[in-house]
C-alpha cells in the first residue's frame, strides 16, 4: 500500500496522531496562522478517509476523525521513499550526506557506533 501524502495531508495526519481524535474545527485550531478555510480542511479529511488513512465516528451531522494509518507505518514508508529517491537505497550515501552536508561530528559518529554495538549485543 502506498502512503504518499501531500504536505497538507501530512500536516492533518500529524495533528490526528497527536490528538488521537478530532473534529475538523479542532484540527484547524492546531494549524498555524493564517488558518485555512473550514471547507479546505474538511475536503482534505474526506480525501484521507476515502483513501483509508483515517476513520470517523458520527455525532449527528458532524464527525470526529481518528487515524487508521499509524504514524510508525507512515514514517517507515516515508523513510524508505527518501532512501530510494535521494540516496539510491544506499545507507552509505545517506551517512555520507549527513557527514558532508549536515556536518555530523566525529563524536556524533562515535556515539552512533557505540549505540550500534549495544544493539548487536
Amino acid at each position: 500500500m502506498s502512503y504518499t501524502l501531500s504536505r497538507k495531508e501530512e500536516q492533518v495526519m500529524k495533528i490526528l496522531w497527536q490528538l488521537e481524535k478530532a473534529f475538523v474545527k479542532e484540527i484547524i485550531e492546531e494549524l498555524p496562522n493564517p488558518k485555512p478555510p473550514y471547507n479546505t480542511i474538511s475536503s482534505i479529511v474526506r480525501k484521507l478517509e476515502s483513501e483509508g488513512h483515517i476513520g470517523h465516528e458520527a455525532f449527528g451531522k458532524t464527525h470526529r476523525y481518528f487515524p487508521i494509518l499509524k504514524e510508525k507505518q507512515y514514517k517507515k514508508f516515508a523513510f524508505k521513499s527518501l532512501m530510494n529517491d535521494y540516496f539510491k537505497n544506499s545507507h552509505k550515501e545517506l551517512l555520507s550526506y549527513f557527514v558532508k552536508e549536515e556536518k555530523l561530528s566525529k563524536s556524533d559518529i562515535a556515539q552512533i557506533l557505540d549505540d550500534l554495538k549495544k544493539t548487536d549485543s
